[in-house]
């Protein structure tokens, strides 16, 4: 899991599945015409304490990036304070926070293209092959976790086909952010575009169309594909779009095929439990108005199935079935994340079964929930639901400061019903408040980041709706509408 042993991280991409020769670098970067400089930036409404409470929270979150990330390898743990291997998701989401940090100044341009071109030469030069140990990934995919001090597979973790692909999605987006005509940034682009273009998504095939999770040197291939809707969204898009390797139209089909509707606390919605399902992909894809053939027939996009499913969890808090503390308007938010315990604890007389590390959710398809909130669940959700996500994570920064709120933004997740002082595997009890965890994790962190500035300045989507990779893949997987029939066509 996330944060978790090996193991137990393997054994939670394969439940959610069921839920849901080396090429020299080139030396062009394509864009789509009409670039991302070219659209406007979008535009929030907030009153000066939702601006001064963003301001601060962004700034926090991006110090995971910047300060915990090697300046040589650009690996990024995949959780703090307690030490951890690197998570190659993570590094995707660092990838994404550089530019921000530019942009708000935080850091200069310099030292974010610095940092960018450190990586992605680390990430280049580092060995690929089929061997079991001393590489960092296979056919230009990458391990789930890698050495933090060498950049190698991780014990037995599995190649990643979801990790890859976040990975991908924050070099793409420094491919279109870097811009200029110097040689540092002319570099990070023809290293983002060898690097993409590298990935062999075709290989990641056994079992046509479909794609699998993963694949380990001494299994073999994963006996689990995806299908159905989650977070891979992401990866069939960009699977879809290589230059080199792309799969067919019908691998959008197939994973398509798995798509559950219903209703969930009134909102009818493709059903997703865990909120990062609903908010990895539309990180970096703005698909505001933007459909494929299934939304179409639906009558809606992504963006506003993502707010239904936001805005169901947070009905469900309101309603609070499971009759958890604190649970309402202002305190929801379940996905996957850490929790305190694996084990029944009885509280006020109930017995109550905990859990650590999970994919905690509520939806129609099903409801897993401890009373564990996570802020990235509302944080990574406000694009969809400003108002009430940001009046959330005020909230919970106001209720239980810097038990949840410290150096790099928030924690990475809490339960105000756990309230006995008993042995956790995460975190610590305070018998007045509840369980407090004292982790941040990468992949939680860097949602709450990129999707604070999309809500603000819409920086991510801007560019990211520039570059040609993502607009080929969009275009082969059906999609149109909206910004993307504005983009020339053939690019």
């Amino acid at each position: 899991m996330r944060g978790e042993p090996a193991a137990a991280a393997l054994l939670l991409l394969l439940l959610l599945a069921l839920s849901g020769c080396v090429r020299g670098p080139s030396h062009s970067a394509p864009r789509a015409a009409g670039g991302a400089t070219s659209l406007a930036a979008d535009s929030l409404a907030l009153t000066a304490r939702e601006t001064a409470f963003l301001d601060t929270l962004e700034r926090r979150t991006f110090g995971y990036f910047w300060d915990l990330s090697d300046a040589r390898t650009g690996l990024t743990p995949d959780r703090a304070p307690t030490r951890s291997f690197a998570s190659v998701g993570a590094m995707g989401f660092a990838l994404t926070a550089y530019p921000i940090g530019a942009e708000r100044g935080w850091i200069t341009r310099a030292q974010a293209r610095e940092r960018v071109l450190a990586t992605l030469r680390f990430l280049w030069q580092a060995r690929q092959g089929a061997d079991a140990a001393g590489c960092i990934g296979h056919h230009g995919f990458f391990y789930h976790f890698l050495d933090p001090d060498r950049g190698v597979r991780w014990e037995r973790v599995e190649l990643s086909t979801m990790d890859t692909a976040l990975l991908m999605a924050g070099v793409l987006f420094c491919q279109s952010y870097f811009e200029r005509s110097d040689a540092v940034e002319d570099t990070i682009r023809a290293l983002a575009d060898s690097l993409y273009a590298r990935v062999d998504w075709r290989w990641a095939q056994p079992r046509p169309p479909t794609i699998v999770l993963g694949w380990t040197p001494e299994e073999g291939f994963l006996p689990y594909d995806w299908r159905g809707y989650n977070e891979a969204m992401l990866l069939h898009v960009l699977a879809l779009g290589s230059p080199s390797h792309p799969v067919g139209a019908d691998t959008w089909d197939a994973w398509t095929s798995g798509y559950r509707w219903g209703t969930f606390h009134g909102y009818p919605q493709v059903g997703f439990a865990p909120l990062f399902g609903h908010q990895y992909t539309q990180v970096w894809l703005d698909l505001r108005g933007v459909r494929d053939s299934t939304m179409r027939a639906r009558g809606i996009d992504y963006f506003e199935n993502s707010r239904r499913a936001t805005l169901s969890q947070r009905a469900y808090a309101v309603e609070n079935p499971g009759g958890f503390a604190g649970y309402g308007e202002r305190l929801w938010g379940l996905t996957a994340c850490d929790g305190p315990l694996d084990g029944t604890v009885t509280i006020g007389g109930r017995e109550r079964a905990f859990r650590t590390y999970a994919a905690r959710g509520a939806s129609f398809t099903t409801v897993e929930d401890d009373g564990t909130i996570a802020p990235t669940a509302a944080g990574g959700s406000i694009p969809f639901a400003p108002g009430p996500t940001i009046r959330t994570l005020i909230a919970i920064r106001e209720a239980y400061g810097d038990r949840i709120f410290s150096t790099y933004g928030f924690l990475d997740a809490f339960n105000p019903t756990l309230t006995r002082n008993v042995p956790v595997h995460h975190g610590r009890v305070d018998p007045s408040a509840g369980w407090f965890d004292t982790d941040y994790l990468g992949i939680d962190q860097g949602p709450i980041l990129a999707m604070a500035e999309n809500a603000r300045s819409g920086l991510v989507w801007r560019y990211m709706r520039g570059n040609a990779h993502v607009v080929r893949g969009l275009r082969r997987a059906g999609f149109a509408g909206g910004w993307l029939d504005s983009i020339a066509a053939g690019r």
